[in-house]
Protein backbone atom coordinates (compact mmCIF):
# COMPACT_ATOMS: atom_id res chain seq x y z
CA UNK A 1 0.00 0.00 0.00
CA UNK A 2 1.48 3.57 -1.12
CA UNK A 3 1.71 6.53 1.06
CA UNK A 4 -1.64 7.92 -0.47
CA UNK A 5 -3.65 4.55 0.31
CA UNK A 6 -2.36 4.78 4.04
CA UNK A 7 -3.83 8.14 3.85
CA UNK A 8 -6.86 6.82 3.03
CA UNK A 9 -7.49 4.46 5.46
CA UNK A 10 -6.26 6.41 8.09
CA UNK A 11 -9.44 8.75 7.68
CA UNK A 12 -11.74 8.87 10.19
CA UNK A 13 -14.85 6.65 9.66
CA UNK A 14 -12.78 3.81 8.09
CA UNK A 15 -14.21 0.10 8.76
CA UNK A 16 -12.14 -2.82 8.61
CA UNK A 17 -14.49 -5.14 6.20
CA UNK A 18 -15.69 -8.63 6.21
CA UNK A 19 -17.09 -10.50 3.06
CA UNK A 20 -18.95 -13.30 3.75
CA UNK A 21 -19.55 -14.55 0.12
CA UNK A 22 -17.35 -15.03 -3.02
CA UNK A 23 -19.70 -15.12 -5.64
CA UNK A 24 -19.76 -12.43 -8.64
CA UNK A 25 -20.73 -9.58 -5.99
CA UNK A 26 -18.81 -9.66 -2.55
CA UNK A 27 -15.37 -9.40 -4.19
CA UNK A 28 -16.39 -6.42 -6.41
CA UNK A 29 -17.91 -4.45 -3.63
CA UNK A 30 -15.15 -4.89 -0.93
CA UNK A 31 -13.00 -3.92 -3.91
CA UNK A 32 -14.70 -0.61 -3.95
CA UNK A 33 -14.93 -0.22 -0.21
CA UNK A 34 -11.27 -0.96 -0.45
CA UNK A 35 -10.59 1.74 -3.02
CA UNK A 36 -12.15 4.09 -1.05
CA UNK A 37 -10.09 3.31 1.77
CA UNK A 38 -11.94 0.80 3.98
CA UNK A 39 -9.79 -2.27 4.58
CA UNK A 40 -10.55 -6.09 3.22
CA UNK A 41 -9.36 -7.75 6.28
CA UNK A 42 -10.67 -11.16 5.26
CA UNK A 43 -13.43 -12.71 3.59
CA UNK A 44 -15.02 -16.56 2.84
CA UNK A 45 -15.54 -18.67 -0.71
CA UNK A 46 -16.66 -21.97 -0.53
CA UNK A 47 -16.36 -23.49 -4.34
CA UNK A 48 -13.05 -22.95 -6.16
CA UNK A 49 -13.83 -20.64 -8.64
CA UNK A 50 -15.20 -18.03 -5.42
CA UNK A 51 -11.49 -18.65 -3.73
CA UNK A 52 -9.89 -17.38 -7.09
CA UNK A 53 -12.56 -15.18 -7.22
CA UNK A 54 -11.34 -13.09 -3.98
CA UNK A 55 -7.90 -13.71 -4.51
CA UNK A 56 -7.85 -12.07 -7.79
CA UNK A 57 -9.74 -9.19 -6.68
CA UNK A 58 -9.12 -9.37 -3.02
CA UNK A 59 -5.26 -10.19 -3.38
CA UNK A 60 -3.45 -10.72 0.10
CA UNK A 61 -6.80 -10.96 1.72
CA UNK A 62 -7.33 -14.20 4.20
CA UNK A 63 -9.94 -16.75 3.11
CA UNK A 64 -11.54 -17.66 6.46
CA UNK A 65 -14.62 -19.40 7.87
CA UNK A 66 -17.06 -17.00 7.90
CA UNK A 67 -17.83 -16.45 11.58
CA UNK A 68 -13.94 -15.77 11.69
CA UNK A 69 -14.29 -13.49 9.14
CA UNK A 70 -17.28 -11.47 11.29
CA UNK A 71 -14.72 -11.61 14.03
CA UNK A 72 -12.45 -9.73 12.46
CA UNK A 73 -14.34 -6.98 11.07
CA UNK A 74 -16.11 -3.85 11.90
CA UNK A 75 -18.68 -3.97 8.65
CA UNK A 76 -19.80 -7.26 7.55
CA UNK A 77 -20.75 -7.33 3.96
CA UNK A 78 -22.63 -10.52 3.48
CA UNK A 79 -23.35 -11.43 -0.28
CA UNK A 80 -24.83 -15.05 -0.26
CA UNK A 81 -28.27 -15.85 -2.31
CA UNK A 82 -31.43 -14.73 -0.70
CA UNK A 83 -32.58 -18.27 0.36
CA UNK A 84 -29.24 -18.28 2.32
CA UNK A 85 -29.26 -15.71 4.17
CA UNK A 86 -31.55 -15.86 7.03
CA UNK A 87 -29.98 -18.81 8.05
CA UNK A 88 -26.58 -16.84 7.70
CA UNK A 89 -27.57 -13.72 9.83
CA UNK A 90 -28.58 -16.10 12.42
CA UNK A 91 -26.05 -18.53 12.88
CA UNK A 92 -23.29 -15.31 12.87
CA UNK A 93 -25.41 -13.67 15.78
CA UNK A 94 -26.53 -16.88 18.19
CA UNK A 95 -22.20 -17.84 17.97
CA UNK A 96 -21.45 -14.00 18.79
CA UNK A 97 -19.64 -13.67 15.84
CA UNK A 98 -21.69 -10.09 15.57
CA UNK A 99 -21.20 -7.92 18.49
CA UNK A 100 -22.69 -4.61 19.44
CA UNK A 101 -21.09 -1.29 17.54
CA UNK A 102 -20.79 -3.37 14.27
CA UNK A 103 -22.23 -2.90 10.47
CA UNK A 104 -23.39 -5.31 8.83
CA UNK A 105 -24.90 -5.24 5.23
CA UNK A 106 -26.76 -7.60 2.92
CA UNK A 107 -26.69 -6.97 -0.87
CA UNK A 108 -30.01 -8.83 -1.57
CA UNK A 109 -32.30 -7.65 -3.58
CA UNK A 110 -35.54 -9.27 -2.22
CA UNK A 111 -35.12 -8.14 1.32
CA UNK A 112 -34.77 -4.73 3.35
CA UNK A 113 -33.13 -4.86 6.82
CA UNK A 114 -35.82 -6.81 8.62
CA UNK A 115 -33.75 -9.68 8.13
CA UNK A 116 -31.20 -8.52 9.60
CA UNK A 117 -33.12 -8.66 13.03
CA UNK A 118 -30.77 -11.17 15.03
CA UNK A 119 -28.16 -8.49 14.20
CA UNK A 120 -29.62 -5.64 15.39
CA UNK A 121 -30.69 -7.40 18.51
CA UNK A 122 -26.82 -8.09 18.69
CA UNK A 123 -26.25 -4.37 18.62
CA UNK A 124 -25.04 -4.16 15.18
CA UNK A 125 -26.46 -1.50 13.00
CA UNK A 126 -27.85 -3.20 9.72
CA UNK A 127 -28.06 -1.85 5.97
CA UNK A 128 -29.79 -3.37 2.76
CA UNK A 129 -27.62 -1.95 0.03
CA UNK A 130 -28.39 -3.45 -3.24
CA UNK A 131 -26.55 -2.32 -6.37
CA UNK A 132 -28.61 -2.57 -9.58
CA UNK A 133 -26.57 -4.14 -11.21
CA UNK A 134 -25.57 -7.90 -13.32
CA UNK A 135 -22.12 -8.75 -11.92
CA UNK A 136 -19.15 -10.71 -13.98
CA UNK A 137 -17.12 -10.76 -10.46
CA UNK A 138 -13.87 -9.44 -12.39
CA UNK A 139 -12.64 -6.10 -12.09
CA UNK A 140 -14.65 -4.64 -15.07
CA UNK A 141 -17.12 -4.39 -12.94
CA UNK A 142 -15.73 -1.82 -10.73
CA UNK A 143 -15.88 0.67 -13.50
CA UNK A 144 -19.53 -0.31 -14.10
CA UNK A 145 -20.17 0.90 -10.30
CA UNK A 146 -19.54 4.60 -11.34
CA UNK A 147 -23.45 6.21 -11.14
CA UNK A 148 -24.88 2.44 -11.04
CA UNK A 149 -28.17 3.06 -8.70
CA UNK A 150 -28.11 0.51 -5.32
CA UNK A 151 -31.56 0.10 -3.68
CA UNK A 152 -30.93 1.36 -0.26
CA UNK A 153 -33.44 0.41 3.00
CA UNK A 154 -32.05 1.32 6.13
CA UNK A 155 -33.86 2.54 9.33
CA UNK A 156 -33.94 6.51 9.66
CA UNK A 157 -30.61 7.04 12.15
CA UNK A 158 -28.62 5.32 9.66
CA UNK A 159 -29.56 6.54 6.48
CA UNK A 160 -26.25 9.09 6.27
CA UNK A 161 -24.61 5.82 6.83
CA UNK A 162 -26.18 4.28 4.05
CA UNK A 163 -25.58 6.77 1.83
CA UNK A 164 -22.06 7.33 2.64
CA UNK A 165 -21.19 4.09 2.02
CA UNK A 166 -22.84 4.08 -1.81
CA UNK A 167 -21.33 6.73 -2.74
CA UNK A 168 -17.66 5.94 -1.98
CA UNK A 169 -18.50 2.78 -4.16
CA UNK A 170 -19.32 4.83 -6.90
CA UNK A 171 -22.98 4.70 -6.34
CA UNK A 172 -26.23 6.60 -6.30
CA UNK A 173 -28.39 5.68 -3.31
CA UNK A 174 -32.15 5.00 -3.79
CA UNK A 175 -34.12 4.78 -1.12
CA UNK A 176 -36.78 1.94 -1.19
CA UNK A 177 -38.98 1.09 1.85
CA UNK A 178 -39.05 -2.28 3.59
CA UNK A 179 -42.24 -3.15 2.75
CA UNK A 180 -41.55 -2.64 -1.12
CA UNK A 181 -38.43 -4.57 -1.57
CA UNK A 182 -40.41 -7.48 -2.89
CA UNK A 183 -41.89 -5.75 -5.40
CA UNK A 184 -38.70 -3.33 -6.50
CA UNK A 185 -36.91 -6.73 -7.08
CA UNK A 186 -39.56 -7.66 -8.72
CA UNK A 187 -39.40 -5.05 -11.08
CA UNK A 188 -35.95 -5.38 -11.73
CA UNK A 189 -35.65 -8.96 -11.90
CA UNK A 190 -38.43 -9.10 -14.74
CA UNK A 191 -36.54 -6.33 -16.54
CA UNK A 192 -32.96 -7.56 -16.90
CA UNK A 193 -33.73 -11.39 -16.51
CA UNK A 194 -36.25 -11.83 -18.69
CA UNK A 195 -34.69 -9.42 -21.31
CA UNK A 196 -31.92 -11.91 -21.56
CA UNK A 197 -34.29 -14.72 -21.90
CA UNK A 198 -35.93 -12.47 -25.09
CA UNK A 199 -33.06 -11.76 -26.54
CA UNK A 200 -31.79 -15.65 -26.28
CA UNK A 201 -35.02 -16.79 -27.89
CA UNK A 202 -35.35 -14.36 -30.42
CA UNK A 203 -32.03 -15.03 -31.72
CA UNK A 204 -32.14 -18.88 -31.82
CA UNK A 205 -35.74 -18.03 -33.90
CA UNK A 206 -33.63 -16.29 -35.91
CA UNK A 207 -31.12 -19.02 -36.34
CA UNK A 208 -33.85 -21.61 -37.32
CA UNK A 209 -34.83 -18.79 -40.20
CA UNK A 210 -31.03 -19.46 -41.63
CA UNK A 211 -29.75 -16.25 -40.18
CA UNK A 212 -25.77 -16.40 -40.03
CA UNK A 213 -25.61 -14.02 -37.12
CA UNK A 214 -28.42 -13.51 -35.51
CA UNK A 215 -26.73 -11.59 -32.72
CA UNK A 216 -25.13 -8.95 -35.62
CA UNK A 217 -28.84 -8.75 -36.69
CA UNK A 218 -30.63 -7.63 -33.55
CA UNK A 219 -27.62 -5.57 -32.26
CA UNK A 220 -29.08 -2.54 -33.39
CA UNK A 221 -32.58 -3.48 -33.38
CA UNK A 222 -33.07 -4.27 -29.90
CA UNK A 223 -29.95 -1.18 -29.10
CA UNK A 224 -32.44 1.13 -30.27
CA UNK A 225 -35.55 -0.27 -28.85
CA UNK A 226 -34.19 0.36 -25.16
CA UNK A 227 -33.05 3.71 -25.38
CA UNK A 228 -36.33 4.41 -27.47
CA UNK A 229 -38.21 2.62 -24.25
CA UNK A 230 -36.16 4.23 -21.33
CA UNK A 231 -36.28 7.69 -22.88
CA UNK A 232 -40.10 7.21 -24.28
CA UNK A 233 -42.19 4.42 -22.42
CA UNK A 234 -44.97 3.50 -23.75
CA UNK A 235 -44.40 5.65 -26.66
CA UNK A 236 -41.47 3.56 -27.67
CA UNK A 237 -43.97 1.03 -28.77
CA UNK A 238 -44.02 -0.39 -32.26
CA UNK A 239 -44.49 -3.67 -33.99
CA UNK A 240 -48.05 -5.35 -35.00
CA UNK A 241 -49.37 -5.64 -31.90
CA UNK A 242 -49.15 -1.74 -31.09
CA UNK A 243 -50.24 -1.05 -34.81
CA UNK A 244 -53.22 -3.29 -34.22
CA UNK A 245 -51.77 -5.91 -37.50
CA UNK A 246 -54.16 -9.25 -36.11
CA UNK A 247 -53.44 -10.88 -38.99
CA UNK A 248 -49.78 -10.82 -38.45
CA UNK A 249 -50.24 -11.61 -34.99
CA UNK A 250 -52.26 -14.51 -35.42
CA UNK A 251 -49.21 -15.87 -38.20
CA UNK A 252 -46.90 -14.80 -35.51
CA UNK A 253 -48.56 -17.55 -33.42
CA UNK A 254 -48.99 -20.35 -36.15
CA UNK A 255 -45.85 -20.37 -36.87
CA UNK A 256 -44.43 -20.30 -33.32
CA UNK A 257 -46.71 -23.04 -32.39
CA UNK A 258 -45.08 -25.51 -35.14
CA UNK A 259 -41.30 -24.59 -34.39
CA UNK A 260 -42.13 -24.92 -30.59
CA UNK A 261 -43.83 -28.23 -30.11
CA UNK A 262 -44.03 -27.83 -26.44
CA UNK A 263 -45.46 -24.45 -27.08
CA UNK A 264 -43.14 -22.52 -24.15
CA UNK A 265 -42.21 -19.99 -27.02
CA UNK A 266 -45.70 -19.23 -28.37
CA UNK A 267 -47.35 -19.05 -25.04
CA UNK A 268 -44.38 -16.50 -24.08
CA UNK A 269 -45.43 -14.69 -26.73
CA UNK A 270 -49.27 -14.61 -26.11
CA UNK A 271 -48.94 -13.29 -22.82
CA UNK A 272 -46.23 -10.37 -23.40
CA UNK A 273 -48.45 -9.64 -26.42
CA UNK A 274 -51.50 -9.31 -24.19
CA UNK A 275 -50.05 -7.22 -21.76
CA UNK A 276 -48.44 -5.11 -24.98
CA UNK A 277 -52.02 -4.71 -25.69
CA UNK A 278 -53.39 -3.34 -23.00
CA UNK A 279 -50.28 -1.05 -22.62
CA UNK A 280 -50.65 0.56 -26.24
CA UNK A 281 -54.18 0.98 -25.90
CA UNK A 282 -53.91 2.63 -22.64
CA UNK A 283 -51.16 4.93 -24.14
CA UNK A 284 -53.75 5.85 -26.82
CA UNK A 285 -52.11 3.85 -29.56
CA UNK A 286 -55.15 1.61 -30.13
CA UNK A 287 -58.11 2.73 -31.35
CA UNK A 288 -60.95 0.64 -29.39
CA UNK A 289 -61.80 -1.36 -32.19
CA UNK A 290 -57.97 -2.33 -33.09
CA UNK A 291 -57.57 -3.33 -29.57
CA UNK A 292 -60.90 -5.89 -29.71
CA UNK A 293 -59.98 -7.26 -33.26
CA UNK A 294 -56.08 -8.20 -31.41
CA UNK A 295 -57.97 -9.58 -28.25
CA UNK A 296 -59.58 -11.81 -30.11
CA UNK A 297 -56.97 -13.35 -31.92
CA UNK A 298 -55.00 -13.40 -28.64
CA UNK A 299 -57.62 -14.58 -26.25
CA UNK A 300 -58.90 -17.50 -28.86
CA UNK A 301 -55.39 -18.35 -29.18
CA UNK A 302 -55.00 -20.58 -26.10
Amino acid sequence: MDGSDADISSRPGRFSVGVIGAGRVGPVLGAALARAGHPVVAASGVSDRSRRRAEDLLPGVPLLPAADVAERARLVLLTVPDDALSDLVAGLASTGAIRAGQVVVHTSGRYGVGILDPALNAGALPLALHPVMTFTGTDVDLARLSGCSFGVTAPELFRPMAEALVVEMGGEPEWIAEEKRPLYHAALASGANHLVTLVAQAAELLGECGVANPNHMLGPLLGAALDNALRFGDAALTGPVARGDAGTVAAHLAELGRVDPHGLVRSAYLAMARLTADRALAAGLLTTEQAATLLDVLGGAV
